[in-house]
């Protein structure tokens, strides 16, 4: 009777970690949405203004974002107050940065890429919540893998080839969805290697993965869906 109380405990508090974590997920999707709705149709003229005049603010984002998320990232890992602020604000300026990518395509293909995304996340994430088969070396093979699509990417730019990016965005879509399910073993290990003693930071730093492959996954359908737009 005590063995199941205790488990009762355990799974009460894990599950309420995976709410806590799922919470800042959605929320962050939430505000890029929000900010790329907002330039899309709130300040579309300064959008054209950027794309047309002003590119080097873009550029500036993008870079800006690379460092938001390593900011993020680390302040997640030592538990700082500056780790969930970093988390929004970073959320915040990749809406901005999708709006550019999203104007390249019918509202048609944003939807049907954004719902398929949603779907294939939840059923990664059940896989990797309940599976009992050791994710840690997929994890590792999926995260050398990003590296190689990196890679490719840069050389297509110079190539320019509709197949290769066809490739790319396929590959891309079996790595974040596998991610997707290491991510999720990954929140019970963490809890569970804690004693359920887990911090705020835990929590950051594990929405901001799931966040990153939800965003990814979204931009290698949109990319496979919009090959015509």
């Amino acid at each position: 009777m005590n063995d199941n109380i205790i488990y009762t405990e355990t799974d009460t508090g894990l599950n309420r970690f995976f709410a806590k974590i799922y919470g800042l997920v959605g929320f962050g999707i939430g505000l890029s949405a929000f900010v790329s709705f907002l330039m899309l149709y709130v300040f579309s003229d300064n959008m054209v203004a950027i794309m047309t005049s002003h590119s080097l603010i873009y550029y500036g984002a993008i870079i800006l974002e690379l460092i938001l998320v390593f900011l993020a990232s680390g302040a997640a890992r030592k538990n700082t107050p500056a780790a969930l602020p970093l988390f929004l604000t970073y959320s915040a300026l990749n809406g901005f940065t999708l709006s550019f990518v999203i104007v390249a395509y019918a509202q048609t293909t944003v939807l049907q890429a954004f719902l398929s995304s949603a779907l294939l996340f939840f059923v990664m994430a059940i896989i990797g919540a309940v599976t009992k088969r050791d994710l840690s070396g997929m994890g590792k093979a999926m995260y050398a893998a990003i590296i190689g699509i990196l890679i490719a990417g840069l050389v297509n730019l110079f190539i320019g080839s509709g197949l290769m990016s066809l490739i790319i965005s396929v590959v891309s879509v079996l790595i974040f969805s596998g991610l997707i399910a290491y991510d999720n073993q990954m929140i019970k290990r963490v809890y569970e290697g804690t004693g359920g003693n887990v911090g705020n930071g835990w929590a950051i730093s594990m929405a901001l993965s799931l966040y990153l492959d939800f965003i990814n996954l979204f931009l290698s359908l949109l990319r496979i869906f919009g090959r015509n737009d």
